[in-house]
C-alpha cells in the first residue's frame, strides 16, 4: 500500500484483516506487510490459496450476474471486501445499468479504499457494518435508501460467514436476513470448510487467524447446507430444477474439468432463491418495483418513481 496513504480511523496496519490479506492473494494493493506476511504463511502450506480466492472471486461474478440474469435488480454485498477488478456493481450493471448495490463491510478501510472509487457513481453505496448485527444493518439509512424491501434482492455473502463464530450462531444470523428479503430473492453464499484436506493446513489457517481481527470457522457440509435452510437452491444450468451444494468452481462453470481446481475445493457455494407464496406461484404476476423514496435516487426523477422489473 502506498505509504504516503492516510489510515483510516480504527484501522491497525499491525494486525491482518480479512478483506486485506484477500486484496494481497487477488493481487491488490490494499494491503499492508502484516497482511502479506499472513497470507504467505498460509500459502507456505497452501499453495493452492491464491487459486482458493481467485476460485471464489469467480463465483461471485458468475452468481452476481445470474441473478441480474432473472430480474433482479437491487443487491446487498456483505463482506465485499476491498475494491478490485469486476466489482459487484460493474458485474450486475453489465445486464442492466440500473442495478443498485450496496456494500458491506467491517473493515473501515473498505469505505475508505471504495469511496475513492466509487466517486460520483450513483446508484451504489459503501457502508460500515458487522454482519453479526443484522437488525442496525438492515437498518442503516443508506442501504434503505437504495434497496426497497417490499421487493426481490440479490443478498451476496461469499466468503464472509466462515469469519462468524458457532457462539454467533451463524444459522441464526442468516434466517434474519432471510426474513427480511421479500419472496423471490436470491442468496448466493459460499464458505470455507475443512472437509478432506489436511489436518497441518487447517492448523495453519486457524493458527494465521488467531492473530487477526478476525478468526477462522471451518464448517463441514451439512453445517454450510444449514445455511440455506427455507430456501430453494436452484441449478444455473435448469433454473427451474433443484439445486446442489458444490464447490466453487463448478457454479456455472464454462469449463468444468479446468474449474474443478485443488483451490476451489476449499469453498462449498450455492445460490439459492426465497421462495414465493402458493398464492403467486398459481397467479403470478409481474410486480411493479417502486424506486426508494430517497429524492437523490438515480431513477427517482426519470422514471416518475417507478420502475418495471421482470418477474423473479
Amino acid at each position: 500500500m502506498n505509504g504516503h496513504a492516510p489510515i483510516p480511523p480504527g484501522v491497525d496496519p499491525a494486525k491482518p484483516a480479512p478483506a486485506r490479506i484477500y486484496d494481497y492473494l487477488l493481487s491488490g494493493g490494499n494491503n499492508f506487510q502484516s497482511d502479506r506476511d499472513a497470507a504467505r504463511r498460509i500459502m507456505a502450506l497452501v499453495p493452492e490459496i491464491r487459486d482458493c480466492a481467485w476460485a471464489n472471486r469467480g463465483f461471485h461474478q458468475r452468481a452476481a450476474r445470474w441473478i441480474a440474469d432473472r430480474g433482479i435488480r437491487q443487491f446487498i454485498d456483505i463482506g465485499s471486501g476491498l475494491p478490485t477488478v469486476g466489482n459487484t456493481h460493474d458485474v450486475v450493471r453489465s445486464v442492466d445499468e440500473k442495478c443498485r448495490v450496496v456494500y458491506v463491510d467491517n473493515d473501515p478501510m473498505v469505505p475508505a479504499q471504495s469511496g475513492q472509487l466509487l466517486d460520483g457513481t450513483t446508484g451504489v453505496k459503501v457502508i460500515l457494518g458487522d454482519l453479526r448485527g443484522p437488525e442496525r444493518l438492515l437498518a442503516d439509512p443508506e442501504l434503505r435508501a437504495l434497496i426497497d424491501f417490499s421487493q426481490p434482492a440479490g443478498l451476496l455473502m461469499t466468503a464472509v460467514m466462515h469469519f462468524v463464530a458457532d457462539d454467533s450462531d451463524p444459522q441464526d444470523l442468516m434466517r434474519q436476513y432471510l426474513d427480511a428479503l421479500a419472496p423471490g430473492s436470491y442468496l448466493a453464499l459460499s464458505h470455507l470448510t475443512s472437509d478432506h484436506k489436511p489436518p497441518r493446513a487447517v492448523r495453519e489457517f486457524r493458527r494465521v487467524f488467531a492473530r487477526a481481527t478476525e478468526q477462522m470457522h471451518f464448517r463441514s457440509r451439512p453445517e454450510v447446507e444449514r445455511l440455506f435452510d427455507g430456501l430453494q437452491l436452484v441449478s444455473p444450468r435448469d433454473p427451474g430444477g433443484p439445486g446442489r451444494l458444490c464447490y466453487v468452481g463448478d457454479w456455472e462453470a464454462e469449463d468444468a474439468g479446468l474449474a474443478d481446481s485443488d483451490g476451489s475445493r476449499w469453498l462449498y457455494c450455492g445460490v439459492a432463491r426465497r421462495p414465493l407464496p402458493e398464492s403467486m406461484v398459481r397467479d403470478p404476476v409481474r410486480p411493479r418495483c417502486p424506486v426508494p423514496s430517497d429524492p437523490g435516487h438515480p431513477q427517482a426523477a426519470d422514471l416518475g418513481g417507478s420502475v418495471s422489473v421482470p418477474g423473479p
